[in-house]
């Protein structure tokens, strides 16, 4: 089921912040009624492509920051082991540098509660507790969720697509034009291009007759 449209799901879990200090009990609710919220899940820590991905947020992260924009990373890692990743430089396959949050959802409930956790747990036939997936990480999903904790977008990718900074900006931009004038955009949109009014007068007297086909 989507989320879109809906409350995001609740935490308040340990995450990693400003590259270097450990907050045990983070939560969105730090930054309600004033900034919107870009969260997105990745599936491990000390992996090739993984790293890429928070790098290319970081190096944006200023252009969001313009947009009155939070990123948030997740993934299922222990706290100590995304510290530990911060630790080593990008050019050893470390992720030195990255200063916004990156949350530790050790009990993979963030995961499940957002629909990205890859697998499932179930009894089998002796009543043991198994799982579905030889790995139970994280899909690559990414929320936009606005000041007032309403998820507005979301995207999830198999763990081998990875995502594409630009057009997470470019979703932003769309939603913080309508939020803010009202007006929708259309396909393959950007900032500072034409929008498009949402009325359907036009469409309304053509099929009531009031206008020909040209």
């Amino acid at each position: 089921m989507s989320l879109v449209g809906k409350k995001a799901p609740w935490f308040k879990e340990t995450a990693v912040v400003d590259g270097e200090k450990i907050i045990t009990e983070f939560t969105l609710e730090k930054y309600a009624g004033r900034h919107d919220v870009v969260m997105f899940f990745y599936p491990m820590d000390f992996s090739m492509v993984c790293p890429t991905e928070l790098i290319a947020f970081s190096k944006r992260k200023k252009d969001f920051e313009e947009r009155n924009v939070k990123l948030i990373a997740v993934s299922c890692d222990t706290e100590q082991s995304h510290l530990a990743w911060l630790q080593i430089p990008v050019e050893y396959g470390g992720i030195k540098g990255v200063t916004y949050p990156i949350v530790s959802d050790k009990n993979k409930t963030m995961a499940k509660n957002y629909g990205v956790l890859t697998g499932d747990y179930y009894y089998d036939d002796d009543d043991m507790l198994r799982a579905d997936s030889p790995t139970m990480v994280a899909f690559r999903g990414l929320f936009l969720i606005d000041r007032d904790g309403v998820v507005r977008h979301e995207s999830i990718n198999d763990i081998t697509i990875t995502r594409d900074v630009d057009d997470v900006l470019r979703v932003v931009d769309a939603f913080q034009y309508y939020r803010e004038w009202g007006d929708v955009c259309p396909a393959g949109w950007h900032k500072g291009e034409s929008t498009v009014k949402p009325t359907w007068g036009q469409m309304s007297s053509y099929l009531s007759g009031d206008k020909k086909e040209k």
